[in-house]
């Protein structure tokens, strides 16, 4: 690894960090800059996955005062994030990325989609709120979301890009709607999927730890940045530049995989 491959990894571990505390997809940062930097694509993937993890501490700690009130959530959501990043990572190492690499696109489409338009969503399924209602997490349609994060979850250890703006749909779905509140409980719930997943890779050999450690420096300061600054901007905001990322990181996936 030269120092200008140094430089560049770091750099977009900072950048993918922040992406990922703020919405997602950072990986399709990280991934790229591996490739550039001469890393076999199986490796990239699971150094990226490692990397981000590591950096996922600043994140979580951007949204600590968030923590307490999402508690209640984790406790539905923390098992299927868990198993389904196992599994995720276990389809890479038994299988190849280029088919499902082709369904991502309008996988991360279609959830954009979703968390623009959340509101006709749930009036069109029956689940509108009443003035002053809140979700509760024995309430029926939770358990669609928790059927939901576990398919993420499977996705998130298996590549991951975007799985931030899956959650974010699937938790306003359900009802949430303090942006800032489901930042804080995507962002625990992407680091435990990376972290089985990494655990996983580590096991099966498949980390680059130079390039993991260097990335890891950059993904920690992105993660506490993004995380800390992304709660001084109105929800209104915040909820815009997660569709324009939504939209962005479709739009390159769609060209990567099709048109290129």
């Amino acid at each position: 690894m030269t120092w200008a491959e140094a430089i560049l990894l770091m750099i977009s571990a900072a950048a993918a960090g922040a992406i990922n505390a703020v919405a997602g997809g950072g990986t399709l940062i990280t991934f790229p800059a591996l490739l550039l930097a001469r890393t076999p694509s199986v490796i990239a993937n699971a150094t990226s996955t490692m990397a981000l993890v590591l950096g996922t501490s600043g994140g979580v700690f951007g949204y600590r005062r968030q923590l307490g009130t999402v508690r209640v959530w984790l406790r539905r959501f923390v098992p299927v994030s868990l198993l389904g990043g196992l599994l995720g990572a276990m389809l890479l190492t038994a299988t190849g990325e280029k088919v499902f690499a082709r369904l991502v696109p309008f996988l991360l489409l279609f959830a954009t989609v979703l968390f623009l338009g959340q509101g006709t969503f749930r009036r069109f399924a029956g689940f509108e709120d009443k003035p002053g209602s809140t979700p509760h997490p024995h309430d029926r349609h939770v358990w669609i979301a928790v059927i939901f994060q576990f398919l993420v979850a499977v996705y998130g250890g298996y590549f991951g890009a975007g799985i931030g703006i899956l959650m974010l749909a699937s938790l306003g779905f359900i009802g949430l709607t303090d942006i800032h509140e489901m930042n804080a409980l995507k962002t625990v719930l992407g680091s435990l999927i990376n972290l089985v997943a990494a655990t996983y890779f580590i096991f099966a050999g498949l980390i680059s730890w130079p390039k993991a450690g260097v990335m890891t420096i950059g993904a920690v300061a992105g993660y506490f940045l993004g995380a800390h600054y992304a709660q001084r901007i109105p929800q209104r905001r915040v909820r815009q530049i997660i569709t324009a990322i939504g939209f962005t990181i479709s739009a390159a996936l769609f060209y990567q995989q099709f048109l290129r």
